[in-house]
C-alpha cells in the first residue's frame, strides 16, 4: 500500500465573513489531517477573501512573503464611528449615533476629495480593538479588559483608491495597500476627516500578492471535501516565481540537502547568467525541479542555503 503523497505549498482559502483567521487554519489542519498550516496574514473575522495558508514544509518560506501588498474591496459606513472601527463593534458616537438618517450625509463630491487625500504614504494609527501587540499583549485583549492603550502610529502606504459608488451613508470602493494597512482605520479616518464619523461595514480582500480570488477555494468545499478540494494546493516549485533560481548537480543537491554552502562546481551549467545581486536569495533546485532550498548568493560567489526544505 502507497502513501499519500506529501502535501506541502499553498492553499489559498476563500474565507467567509465570521471565522477568524485561526478557525480557518484549524479546519484546514482537521480536513488535511495535518499540523503543520499556518497562514500568511490574518483577515479579520468580519472580512471574506483570499488568506493564503502554507502547508507542510512551505510553512518555512513563509517569511518570503511578508510585506506583499493587498487588494480589497470595502464599504464604508458615514455616521457612525465604533471601538473596533467596524460594524461589529459598540457605537461611541457618529453624526447618525442617535437615529439613522439624522444627519444628511456628505455630497459625493466631498468624499471622493476627502478619500483622494489618503492616497500615499503617510502615518496611521490601527484600531485599539486589533492584534497589535503591546507588551508581549494583543491590543484587543487589553482593550477587553478596559484597559488604556496607546497605539503608536505607523507608516504604511495607499497605492489607489477608488469610490465605485456612493448611497446615501454607504461608500463601496476598491483599494491597493501595502502590508499593515488597517481598512478599518480608513474608514473610522475617512468618516473624521468628512466630519460625520465613519466605520468599516464590508470588507473583501481579492488579492494578497500574486494570490487572487481565481486561486481560492471555498471554505466550506475543503470542510466537506478535504482531499479533492487539497487539489488546488499550489505546489512548492512555483511559489517564487520572481527570485532567480539555479539548478544542482546530484553532488550539490546532496549538499544543500546538509546545509552546505553551494560553488560554481555544484551547479549545473547554465546558459543564462545569475541575475541575483550580492545577498540577494535564490531558489536552488534539482534536475526535475524541485525545490531544494532557498541561498544567499555571498559577495564570494559561494551560495549559502537560508531555508533548507529537504
Amino acid at each position: 500500500m502507497t502513501s499519500a503523497p506529501a502535501l506541502d505549498g499553498i492553499l489559498v482559502i476563500d474565507k467567509p465573513a465570521g471565522p477568524t483567521s485561526h478557525d480557518i487554519v484549524a479546519g484546514v489542519r482537521r480536513a488535511l489531517g495535518l499540523r503543520k498550516v499556518g497562514h500568511l496574514g490574518t483577515l479579520d473575522p468580519m472580512a471574506s477573501g483570499v488568506l493564503p495558508l502554507v502547508v507542510g514544509r512551505a510553512t518555512r518560506l513563509a517569511s518570503l512573503f511578508a510585506g506583499a501588498d493587498k487588494e480589497y474591496d470595502a464599504r464604508i459606513r458615514l455616521g457612525l464611528v465604533t471601538d473596533s472601527y467596524d460594524i461589529t463593534g459598540t457605537v461611541v458616537g457618529g453624526s447618525d449615533a442617535e437615529g439613522v438618517g439624522s444627519v444628511p450625509p456628505p455630497a459625493a463630491d466631498e468624499i471622493r476629495e476627502a478619500a483622494a487625500a489618503f492616497v500615499g504614504s503617510h502615518p496611521q494609527r490601527p484600531p485599539l480593538v486589533s492584534a497589535k501587540l503591546i507588551g508581549g499583549v494583543r491590543a484587543y485583549t487589553l482593550a477587553r479588559e478596559q484597559r488604556r492603550v496607546e497605539l503608536a502610529p505607523v507608516t504604511v502606504t495607499l497605492a489607489t483608491l477608488s469610490i465605485l459608488a456612493v448611497a446615501g451613508q454607504q461608500v463601496h470602493c476598491r483599494l491597493v495597500c501595502s502590508s499593515g494597512f488597517y481598512v478599518r482605520s480608513l474608514a473610522h479616518d475617512l468618516g473624521e476627516r468628512l466630519g460625520c464619523g465613519g466605520c468599516l461595514e464590508t470588507l473583501r480582500r481579492e488579492r494578497h500578492g500574486r494570490f487572487t480570488l481565481a486561486d481560492a477555494v471555498p471554505f466550506a468545499a475543503l470542510m466537506e471535501d478535504g482531499p479533492t478540494a487539497a487539489s488546488r494546493l499550489l505546489p512548492m516549485h512555483g511559489l517564487l516565481p520572481n527570485l532567480p533560481g539555479v539548478v544542482t548537480t546530484a553532488t550539490g543537491a546532496q549538499r544543500v540537502s546538509h546545509g552546505n554552502q553551494l560553488g560554481p562546481a555544484d551547479l549545473a551549467v547554465s546558459k543564462e547568467p545569475l541575475s541575483a545581486p550580492p545577498g540577494g536569495c535564490v531558489r536552488v533546485m534539482d534536475d526535475a525541479g524541485h525545490l531544494l532550498a532557498v541561498a544567499e548568493l555571498r559577495r564570494d560567489g559561494l551560495l549559502h542555503p537560508k531555508i533548507v526544505l529537504v
